[in-house]
């Protein structure tokens, strides 16, 4: 067996966090090691991070500084989880990675993508995610589920404006690479979107056991 890198990108309210719980029972149901994580975050220092970037404060945060923070985290994440995860053939399943960066920092703050690129290639050298499933709704179905959810955080106080911005750099990432990315649309319900996931379970399990 070899490890597997799958990530779960999308919007807020896109419902990566059920998805990624639903698809961790199907694929050990298989009698696969799964891990399950999240970014930013993953390890307790990681954790630390998350909470500065996600927490609203009274100074406003440079956007080079939030850039900056996002991968210090990974970089904690990769060496201390990920990496020893794969290493050991087991499935990763990631709540977000580096295709967030480039649709939040990119796209909703717009910073500079070959910035992004420049530090993805120094922190994560030649490693990006096998699977990539992004799942795509309308902004305002996704901001009013965020809003229903409670307490909103710092990403989830941004404007519409931004998180169109954010959407769009999704789907232009998808569209780029179809090879690695599964687009799927979080706004039908759950069982719907379950089973688009289920269809790619036996490659999934194929690609796991070599």
């Amino acid at each position: 067996m070899t490890g597997l890198f799958i990530t779960l990108e999308g919007p807020e309210g896109a419902g990566k966090s059920t998805n990624r719980e639903y698809l961790a029972e199907r694929l050990r149901a298989e009698g696969i090691e799964v891990l399950l994580t999240r970014e930013p975050g993953g390890t307790p220092l990681a954790e630390r991070i998350r909470e500065v970037l996600l927490t609203p404060g009274d100074e406003q945060m440079n956007p080079d500084t939030e850039l900056l923070l996002v991968f210090a985290a990974r970089a904690q994440h990769l060496a201390e989880v990920i990496r020893p995860a794969l290493a050991r053939g087991a499935v990763v399943i990631c709540d977000r990675f580096t295709d967030s960066t480039y649709a939040y920092q990119g796209g909703g703050r717009g910073l500079s993508l070959e910035r992004i690129a420049t530090l993805e290639t120094f922190v994560q050298g030649d490693l990006r995610p096998d699977l990539t499933l992004v799942f795509d709704l309308p902004v305002e179905v996704g901001m009013a589920r965020a809003t229903a959810r409670g307490r909103l955080d710092r990403f989830e106080l941004e404007t519409r404006v931004f998180f169109e911005a954010v959407r769009s750099a999704f789907l232009k990432r998808a569209e780029a690479d179809p090879a690695r990315y599964y687009l799927l649309d979080a706004a039908l319900p759950l069982t719907q979107v379950q089973q688009s996931i289920d269809a790619l379970l036996p490659k999934l399990v194929e690609r796991v056991r070599g």
